[in-house]
């Protein structure tokens, strides 16, 4: 009888609870289709997170055999640690991704979006044919395959990370149909916390396809240059070597550089690009956004 009294209210005591839980308000999964809005973004404009245009992501590599990369740690701001499975991501890459986030946000983030290919690569200035369409399908390829972790901090603490208890993709699937010559792709909508609190770079798409062809230090340069808001930009030499992966010497750096900035002085992304010593003694590369 005895064992019986305490029973009762013990099983009583956890239904209630058992209630009390269920009224509660449910957290949506982070994985559930999520509307992005970015500010300014328009068809003159494409986005990307700063820290992603902060980090060596995407480098203006040379075509051909690139690095392969696994739980690398990517050259980036201290306020952010990317870790990153897969190829080595070039110039060209981060058009496509670009273009493609930009038709992804016009609908909830983790819904399929139909992209005609033509379509596609005129978007980016590129022609259409067999060898740019394979093209693009092996790019296809390894953005569906990059796969990375994103902790990002401020003052010291840990904002937000993303990527580690579930994976992150650059995109998160895609597939073709070759009937209507579309990609269907989905984006993964926990990109959202990358672009969120207006941490994104607006790059004028106008500007970046004037951009001749064999100078995409230039390209990574303009999304450098959008990731700050500031009049007059400095960069070390040491710093911006290690961003954009060149591992020549450094006098061979200095001239590539140099002639970066003479492009972006052209397209009208920044003027009077230079470099000069800083009040430490360190050469670093010196221009105003325009």
């Amino acid at each position: 009888m005895s064992q019986e009294a305490e029973t009762a209210p013990r099983s009583l005591a956890a239904r209630l609870e058992s209630i009390r839980r269920s009224s509660l308000p449910k957290q949506p999964p982070e994985n559930l289709p999520h509307q992005l809005f970015l500010p300014g973004l328009s068809e003159l404009y494409r986005a990307i997170p700063n820290h992603i245009a902060r980090s060596s992501l995407f480098a203006p590599v040379a075509r051909g055999s690139k690095r392969m990369h696994k739980a690398t740690v990517l050259f980036s701001r201290k306020d952010a640690v990317i870790t990153f499975w897969g190829e080595q991501l070039d110039e060209t890459q981060a058009d496509v991704w670009m273009q493609l986030m930009y038709e992804a946000v016009k609908v909830p983030l983790g819904e399929p979006v139909p992209i005609n290919r033509a379509k596609l690569l005129r978007a980016i200035g590129r022609q259409t044919g067999n060898y740019e369409y394979q093209w693009l399908h092996r790019t296809m390829e390894a953005l569906t395959f990059a796969m990375l972790i994103a902790q990002v901090t401020k003052q010291g603490k840990l904002k937000f990370e993303v990527g580690r208890s579930e994976s992150l993709h650059m995109i998160d699937k895609f597939a073709f149909d070759p009937g209507r010559e579309c990609y269907t792709v989905s984006v993964d909508p926990r990109w959202r916390h990358l672009f969120s609190n207006r941490e994104f770079a607006l790059i004028d798409w106008h500007k970046r396809l004037q951009i001749r062809k064999g100078q995409d230090m230039a390209r990574a340069l303009q999304r450098l240059v959008a990731t700050s808001n500031e009049a007059v930009q400095r960069y070390s030499l040491v710093w911006l070597k290690e961003l954009l992966q060149y591992f020549s010497p450094m006098r061979k750096f200095r001239a590539s550089l140099l002639a970066a900035m003479r492009e972006l002085e052209r397209v009208e992304v920044i003027a009077a690009g230079r470099i000069e010593k800083s009040s430490k003694g360190e050469e670093q590369a010196v221009w105003q956004r325009l």
